[in-house]
């Protein structure tokens, strides 16, 4: 295996990790996030066992000893797995996420204590500008969470639009097609009532670059990609209430 690295907007790197054993014969990636500032940010650590990988890769842009901030979308072993490892070789890092994230899960796991962000706080990183907005539930997790970055108007959202293969580092061509069929295949969303709501109010932040976690990096109109992905997980929230209410119409 090897990480590749992509600048996907201005001063913002795509550390991006092909497996082709999961989910053959497409495979799928793990990619990690690097906004550079004064204050260099990741966003997600990695697996444990990919540390070093990422860690030389990382080394490629800048030494990680240099780290500032260390933050994820939610507790999870390829978002987080590695956080202790990075923390280790970043003597500055702090490790940043919401309320709910530190109290159930950072504040215990983190090496040392975790910043805890409100929704909607920024973190100023010099250069480039970090708001963080609480997701609960979306796509899962009861800590999930995602960054925007205001300068270039990048959302690192995560597990959103989650697809398989590795074709190309960033595209401006559909996401939802193969985000949908990622979701049939691997059911990992939590389909919570508010889900829908939770994305369309992320296509209001009228994102121009959307950077996924599993897949490429989408440059165009992140909004309404957002708003079609809503719309989906509509659909299936309400294809799932109609079969539980099902037995009851009987």
């Amino acid at each position: 295996m090897e990480t590749r690295i992509t600048e996907i907007a201005d001063g913002i790197y795509r550390l991006s990790t092909y497996v082709p054993d999961i989910a053959p014969p497409a495979g799928f990636t793990f990619n990690q996030f690097l906004v550079l500032g004064d204050e260099p940010l990741m966003f997600h650590t990695g697996l444990r066992k990919m540390f070093g990988l990422n860690r030389a890769a990382l080394a490629r842009i800048l030494p990680p000893e240099r780290l500032r901030w260390i933050a994820y979308g939610h507790f999870e072993a390829d978002e987080c797995g590695a956080m202790n490892e990075w923390l280790a070789v970043a003597p500055q890092a702090t490790a940043a996420h919401g309320q709910t994230g530190c109290l159930v899960s950072l504040n215990d796991f983190s090496d040392r204590p975790p910043r805890v962000l409100a929704d909607g706080e920024v973190i100023d990183l010099g250069g480039k500008r970090v708001r963080f907005i609480d997701t609960p539930h979306t796509p899962h997790g009861w800590d999930a969470g995602v960054l925007f970055e205001e300068t270039t108007g990048t959302l690192l959202c995560g597990d959103l639009f989650t697809q398989l293969g590795d074709d190309r580092a960033v595209t401006d061509g559909d996401i939802v097609g193969p985000a949908i069929v990622a979701e049939d295949m691997f059911r990992y969303a939590a389909l919570a009532p508010g889900m829908g709501r939770t994305i369309r109010s992320l296509a209001g932040l009228a994102p121009r670059t959307l950077a996924l976690m599993h897949g490429p990096s989408f440059t165009g109109n992140g909004a309404a990609a957002l708003r079609a992905l809503a719309d989906d997980y509509d659909r299936r929230i309400t294809a799932e209430m109609a079969e539980a209410l099902r037995p009851l119409a009987a």
